[in-house]
């Protein structure tokens, strides 16, 4: 068992992806449900920098939508590099244009989801996904 601990072959790559995944799209569903919470969809809308964007209602609703969207797509593992393409996207958007690319103190969250996404856009569902039962059939 040491051995594999130091050795430079993967341990449970699959089964730890598909964790790393879900917990993930979890995580980013949980911050996406907030659009079905009018009173905070209404505290975005006072941030100046929203204020600033077009249409600041729509893009509000829009970002949660993917975030809620990409999210339960990531738990299932279902157009996995699709979804975590629109998370990546909309993560760098709140990161560099609503943080003012501060991304590495105060809050570095938006940051490191993008990094994820761009992690699971790279790896692709693995074995523990829809997008795995679905397409294996296809080759």
């Amino acid at each position: 068992m040491i051995k594999k601990l130091f050795s430079s072959d993967p341990l449970w790559s699959d089964e730890g992806l598909a964790a790393l995944r879900m917990v993930t799209g979890l995580l980013i569903t949980y911050h996406g449900s907030e659009i079905f919470n009018r009173a905070a969809m209404e505290v975005f809308l006072t941030w100046d920098v929203i204020k600033e964007l077009p249409a600041p209602e729509l893009m509000i609703y829009l970002g949660k939508g993917i975030e809620l969207t990409a999210g339960i797509c990531l738990v299932v593992g279902l157009f996995t590099r699709a979804a975590a393409l629109f998370m990546a996207i909309n993560m760098l958007f709140i990161c560099f244009k609503i943080g003012n690319g501060r991304f590495y103190y105060e809050d570095g969250y938006p940051f490191l989801f993008a990094m994820l996404a761009l992690f699971f856009f790279f790896t692709g569902p693995v074995k523990w996904g829809l997008d795995f039962m679905i397409f294996k059939k296809q080759k």
